[in-house]
């Protein structure tokens, strides 16, 4: 797991309480964890923007990003200068 992968996984555990659960870049997100709601993603999203100091236009969220770990890493790596 990279560098940025561990920082996603903790901003991931962190916004969701998912305390020292295990994640991976093949662990599923959306449909998977059940604290993953409609309003958890909008607060993970304003997670990632503070932590990554990045910007995420609303017609840039799509739920193929959050399909697994490794998903949600690469679009955070894509917002990034």
């Amino acid at each position: 797991m990279n560098n940025l992968e561990n920082q996603v996984c903790d901003v991931l555990r962190g916004t969701l309480g998912l305390g020292k659960m295990p994640l991976s870049a093949d662990s599923p997100l959306l449909g998977a964890l059940p604290q993953l709601d409609s309003m958890a993603v909008l607060a993970l999203l304003t997670a990632l923007e503070e932590y990554f100091g990045i910007a995420i236009l609303d017609d840039e969220i799509s739920a193929r990003h959050f399909a697994t770990v490794g998903t949600l890493t690469d679009f955070v790596q894509s917002k990034r200068p």
